[in-house]
């Protein structure tokens, strides 16, 4: 049985790409709580490279980045035969009417407003857990 997500405890790699201190650590917390394990990068370069080094399982991808926005490492992550499977989610603070349009036309396989529910996002990652190739 595929209980991949659900369990407390889960080695599932979550990357979390967030150059906002507070809300980078928040979300990481959220996360370890639940039992996975996380990937912390702060700018489209590293977040590149990690996913690459690390192959995690889902990344959590803020769109407004130093280096490398968030859609173009989107954009080439799914131009990678290698990479292009893992889930991708926008976790942004532009929730304007067409802004989760836009990411997914980058690529984005979800996506999460700014501010966070904390109480939500673990529902959140184990649906895109679940539901992505």
């Amino acid at each position: 049985m595929d209980n991949k997500g659900i369990q407390k405890g889960s080695s599932q790699k979550i990357l979390v790409v967030e150059d906002n201190q507070d809300n980078r650590e928040l979300v990481v917390k959220v996360l370890k709580i639940n039992g996975y394990q996380v990937i912390e990068a702060v700018d489209g370069e590293e977040a590149l490279e990690k996913t690459k080094t690390e192959k995690p399982d889902l990344i959590l991808m803020d769109l407004f980045i130093p280096k490398i926005d968030g859609y173009e490492v989107t954009r080439r992550l799914k131009r990678d035969r290698d990479l292009r499977s893992i889930p991708v989610i926008a976790l942004t603070a532009h929730a304007m009417k067409g802004d989760m349009e836009v990411a997914l036309a980058a690529g984005c396989d979800g996506y999460i407003p700014k501010p966070i529910d904390v109480r939500e996002l673990p529902k959140q990652i184990e649906y895109f857990l679940k539901h992505n190739p």
